[in-house]
């Protein structure tokens, strides 16, 4: 019997079961890899009785490990990564308080650290953002459990759009949430809360309440949980970042992330290509490859799509501390 995590049995498959391998950044995700020595933590895998032989190999995220099978063709296996790990590096967050944010199913907000883990004072996760040259770089993360599944639960739940793009003209029909604040927590509350009991609210509903209200709150409910996160993040690093790079389905949303930029004072770039997962897994590959020349190369290859500004005004500072005060009641 052997055990890994999905890259493994898709390498182990690939390669006709001749490696069994994974990379660090999947490796520290286990919570049994050591991630200051870099090897498998033999004093965790005695407390779960886990023997070391059963373990994949531990390579680096940019690095060849082997040939794949693929049709009589061998191509080269020669980038691993985690999924918020390749995304990271596909928005060439290199440098130390660097962070990207990704609007999925759930948000994943994750910074560069740099050549040295932070643990984290504010319950945000410490990981291995990805080994390159015998270098190890680390980041801290925290996670958003729903951002998109909002927007899918008030089309499929309250049926108040057809489609979770219409979510946008639905919004824009309003000037501002009207007093309306929604607390996002439709299975629990993850960073940096941890709350798994918590449940959402739609509070400071009136008769004057509309769906175009409903939805801007919304909206502003996943910028929010975001804001949150980045702040934490920003007090263990001791630093405050510039610019937050997104991605993933609901970066498509012009009206939410303009909120973000409001909420957070900050630029919001967004990438003329969004899947920054499957980028950054062809920058680690095509690295060690030599298919790119540097990790400097790379950066002829990234093009920002659009900026946006904060537009500084009463109402974000009103909605944070409206925010504020109504989450407190519900925890």
């Amino acid at each position: 019997m052997l055990f890994g995590t999905v890259d493994t049995w898709l390498i182990w498959n690939l390669t006709n079961g001749r490696y069994h391998a994974t990379d660090s950044t999947n490796a520290s995700r286990t919570l049994i890899y050591n991630i200051h020595k870099l090897e498998w933590d033999e004093e965790l895998m005695d407390i779960l009785d886990i023997p070391s032989n059963i373990l994949p190999n531990v390579y680096q995220s940019s690095e060849i490990i082997g040939n794949a099978d693929i049709l009589g063709n061998k191509i080269k296996i020669a980038g691993i990564a985690g999924d918020q790990q390749a995304a990271l590096f596909g928005q060439l967050c290199l440098n130390p308080g660097d962070v990207k944010n990704t609007y999925g199913t759930g948000c994943f907000c994750i910074m560069n650290t740099g050549e040295n883990p932070v643990n984290s004072k504010n319950n945000m996760l410490t990981t291995i953002a990805y080994r390159i040259n015998n270098k190890t770089i680390y980041a801290i993360e925290g996670s958003v459990f729903v951002s998109g599944a909002l927007v899918q639960w008030l089309r499929d739940n309250l049926g108040i759009i057809k489609t979770a793009s219409d979510i946008e003209s639905l919004a824009n029909k309003v000037k501002d949430n009207g007093g309306i604040t929604f607390i996002p927590s439709l299975s629990g509350l993850a960073a940096p809360y941890w709350n798994s009991g918590a449940t959402g609210n739609l509070m400071g509903i009136t008769r004057d309440t509309t769906n175009g209200h409903i939805a801007r709150a919304a909206l502003e409910a996943i910028a929010l949980r975001c804001y949150e996160v980045i702040v934490e993040m920003e007090k263990d690093l001791n630093s405050k970042f510039n610019d937050l790079k997104v991605d993933g389905g609901a970066s498509k949303n012009n009206l939410l992330l303009q909120i973000q930029s409001n909420i957070l004072e900050c630029n919001v770039i967004r990438p003329k290509i969004t899947e920054t997962t499957a980028m950054g897994a062809a920058f680690l590959a095509g690295l060690s490859t030599g298919f790119f020349k540097d990790i400097s190369s790379l950066k002829k290859i990234w093009k920002k799509d659009k900026i946006f500004k904060p537009m500084i005004n009463s109402s974000a500072a009103e909605t944070k501390s409206l925010w504020k005060k109504r989450i407190n009641q519900i925890l």
